[in-house]
Order: C-alpha cells, then structure tokens, then sequence
C-alpha cells in the first residue's frame, strides 16, 4: 500500500501518540470496534480503572481502622465523615469511568 508524504506524516504521528507502529496503528483502526476505541483509549481507561481500584482499597482500609476504633470504644471517629466523603467520590469517578464505556 503506498500513501502520500502527508498521509505517512499523520499516521507517524498518530502511532507515536498513542505509543504504537504504524503497522500496530493501521491493524488496530481496521479491527477496532465501530465506536473506533484505539490502543491509547484502552490505556487510558485502564490507568483510571486502577487509579479508582488503588484509591477504593486505600478507602477501605481507612474505613477497617475505623470500624475495628468503633467497636473497641464504642465512639465514632470524626475522620468517618471524611472517609465516606472519599468512598461516595471515588463511587462517583467509577461511574462516570463506566458510563465513558457505554457505547
């Protein structure tokens, strides 16, 4: 397949953009789903998928702590607020990562 100067000029930079070949590029747009999701778009989902992963597991361990003060004292931390605070937010960021999935 030939192309034009220009043609091979945004087809390198689009490979470099999205850190693939331009053989990697060209068989990715020719398989990709109708929505033409591409490898950078994957990456990118995936880097948020585990940022909320990362960020949910960081909430429950601070919300074990603070249930194990709770049933060991009977008081409820201040810090319990700020914490569920966090849970709805990264609840929040999952959903709006998942309705990005929605085709």
């Amino acid at each position: 397949m030939l192309v034009t100067p220009e043609e091979e000029g945004v087809l390198v930079r689009l490979a470099a953009e999205q850190g693939v070949t331009v053989p990697r590029l060209l068989v990715e747009a020719a398989t990709a789903e109708p929505a033409g999701e591409t490898a950078s778009d994957r990456r990118e989902l995936l880097t948020e998928l585990f940022g909320v992963h990362r960020a949910l597991g960081a909430v429950g361990n601070n919300l074990n702590q603070l249930t194990r003060a709770a049933n060991a004292t009977g008081d409820l931390a201040v810090e319990l607020e700020h914490t569920l605070a966090a849970v709805r937010r990264q609840l929040v960021r999952l959903d709006d990562t998942l309705d990005g999935l929605a085709p």
